[in-house]
């Protein structure tokens, strides 16, 4: 399904509408003649032929960008980028922009993740922050936006930011270490704060119209459930996934593992800030309690 959201972009609908995914994945198509795409999306060869049919005689995709390596995001890059030359441009592999603390625990314990990882993913181009792109008379800056996923990048273009799967309206943002950090999360909230653009275009769902005032909310969410999980453990020390059962009581029952990563992500968070302890090496049974 294509949707014109104005003159100079349009949304093309994947067809992997999931509990995760919401809808499917936005795949966004910028500018005319010169078109960049951001989130070509999962490997589906019908969504390929979408993008490439909605493309005008005069039109030619010149670049691909990725907001970050999850496997509804980016693999179909390199089927699209071979059907047009186009370069893809991303900040790295799926392991790069990880915080110290999550290359160590990814490396040493045992506490899970991987959902959905594009594995194979390498952009062509690597992108930092602050990255900037000519784009017809336009600019696309690129903005590091790690907590989603160490990858994670936003693009701004013409007054309106691209947050991928940062800031969603239907739904807050899993974050899943070693993949996701709370840490990185929240202070990529705080980032985006501090820019001018107000309109949000998501990675799954609705344009967001008060994109600052949604990222507000986000950061109140997760107080309201750090809080939660404190009370938690003032109770009784627990696993992450206890914590989950006992606070998730509101969820769907198949979305507790979903769940038990938000709140480990929360715990190790909590830890760092030596606000919990946990005995030796974290691993997914581990008990956290109060300090």
């Amino acid at each position: 399904m294509e949707e014109t959201l104005n003159p100079f972009i349009r949304r093309i609908l994947a067809p992997n509408p999931s509990p995760m995914t919401f809808l499917g994945t936005n795949t966004y198509l910028l500018g005319k003649k010169e078109v960049a795409v951001i989130d070509p999306g999962p490997v589906s060869s019908s969504h390929l032929n979408t993008i490439l049919k909605s493309l005008k005689p005069q039109d030619k995709i010149t670049m691909i960008l990725v907001t970050h390596s999850h496997s509804d995001h980016s693999p179909l890059a390199t089927e699209l980028s071979k059907k047009t030359g186009a370069k893809i441009y991303g900040f790295g592999d799926s392991l790069s922009g990880r915080s110290p603390q999550m290359v160590k625990l990814a490396q040493k314990s045992t506490i899970g993740g991987g959902e959905g990882v594009d594995t194979n993913f390498k952009p062509n181009v690597f992108m930092k922050d602050g990255y900037e792109l000519d784009h017809g008379n336009e600019k696309i800056k690129a903005v590091w936006t790690p907590g989603h996923f160490g990858n994670h990048m936003a693009f701004s273009y013409k007054n309106y930011l691209f947050c991928g799967d940062h800031v969603m309206g239907w739904a807050s943002s899993m974050v899943s270490p070693p993949d996701g950090d709370l840490a990185a999360f929240k202070q990529s909230c705080l980032k985006l704060l501090k820019r001018p653009e107000k309109i949000y275009l998501p990675g799954h769902g609705k344009k967001i119209n008060d994109g600052p005032s949604r990222i507000r909310w986000l950061l109140s969410h997760r107080d309201k459930r750090e809080k939660q999980i404190l009370a938690a453990l003032k109770e009784q020390p627990d696993s992450a996934e206890g914590v989950a059962k006992r606070v998730y009581i509101d969820v769907d029952p198949q979305l507790i593992p979903a769940a038990t990563r938000n709140v480990l992500a929360h715990m190790l968070d909590l830890k760092d800030r030596k606000i919990v302890t946990a005995p030796g090496l974290i691993q997914l049974e581990t008990k956290f309690a109060l300090s």
